[in-house]
């Protein structure tokens, strides 16, 4: 299902037109990446269109707002990209085969612009949050990078050369 939406490509329908793969950038935000769907639907008035972001998840849906967090980044990509406002896009999980619509309201804008800045000062200091497993991590494209149970009770570099050290 992935593979699909990540395939680059224009599909026009009746009064939609569907674009897989577009490239994101937000030099606001400073995320970068890559669109699943955008749909683009014909209003009544002449060359006017709304913008509506569309992100495949293999899955279902999480109890957090994390893939709407995802979600909202994008549409921000894309306002500030096309100079415009995206008041809604969709989340489509496989596992459910149900599209579920994602206002982005104040609060989840405000949300996703803290976790950017956060996501900033991770990067700027050189700091990774330790990987904490929870079971949606094994529905997750990065778990073979992140590896959360390897890090579940290990210890940290700096007590791992203190320790060496006392050995030594």
């Amino acid at each position: 299902m992935h593979e699909d939406v990540h395939k680059e490509g224009v599909e026009n329908r009746k009064n939609v037109r569907i674009e897989r793969g577009i490239p994101l950038r937000s030099l606001e935000l400073g995320l970068s990446g890559n669109a699943d769907v955008v749909e683009f639907h014909r209003t009544e008035i002449r060359g006017k269109w709304i913008v509506f972001p569309v992100e495949y998840k293999r899955g279902k849906p999480k109890p957090d707002s994390s893939d709407m967090v995802q979600l909202c980044a994008q549409a921000m990509c894309l306002e500030e990209m096309l100079k415009t406002v995206i008041p809604e896009g969709a989340l489509f999980y496989g596992k459910t085969k149900h599209r579920l619509d994602v206002r982005f309201s104040e609060e989840l804008r405000l949300e996703t612009g803290r976790l950017s800045v956060d996501l900033h000062e991770f990067i700027c200091y050189g700091k990774t949050p330790p990987a904490v497993y929870s079971p949606k991590c094994d529905m997750c494209s990065l778990i073979g990078q992140c590896m959360p149970m390897a890090m579940q009770n290990s210890r940290s570099v700096s007590e791992y050369i203190a320790e060496a050290l006392e050995n030594k």
